[in-house]
């Protein structure tokens, strides 16, 4: 390796920080969401379909991608998973035949609702050691803006 590389110290460089605290917190909510056969992605994706839900009733695989700013390729293979497991619905759209509106069954809206109370439990306990989560949830915001 060249020496003349400078390299800072894995624990004074917040990129390494954040990626070694995002996979941390990526296994222990896997962990906690297989409780009820979800993995973390699965239930971003759920989530994301939940909250688009409550603003219209036409909600594609495009909207679920732009608004958990997921790859639509990956958002598109995640719902085929949770439709083989009974969890979402297609149907055509209303206006555009190109496009398809994704919709939870019951099985989907009791799945999703024992994960929130699953998530929240285990969110509150992953961050507890934060000193000022209002401030930290702040600071992500504006790194995502």
């Amino acid at each position: 390796m060249d020496k003349n590389i400078k390299l800072e110290e894995p624990n004074n460089n917040i990129g390494y920080l954040l990626w070694q605290t995002t996979m941390l917190w990526q296994r222990q909510m896997n962990s906690v969401l297989s409780e009820v056969g979800l993995t973390h992605t699965q239930f971003v994706i759920l989530a994301s379909l939940v909250w688009l839900l409550k603003k219209s009733n036409n909600v594609t695989q495009k909207d679920i991608a732009e608004f958990s700013k997921t790859d639509r390729m990956m958002v598109s293979k995640i719902l085929r998973t949770l439709q083989k497991n009974g969890l979402i619905d297609r149907k055509e759209h209303e206006t555009d035949t190109r496009a398809k509106c994704v919709y939870l069954t019951n099985k989907g809206k009791i799945t999703i609702q024992e994960a929130f109370k699953i998530k929240v439990q285990a969110n509150n306990e992953f961050f507890s050691s934060l000193l000022d989560q209002e401030r930290f949830m702040n600071d992500l915001k504006q790194i995502i803006k």
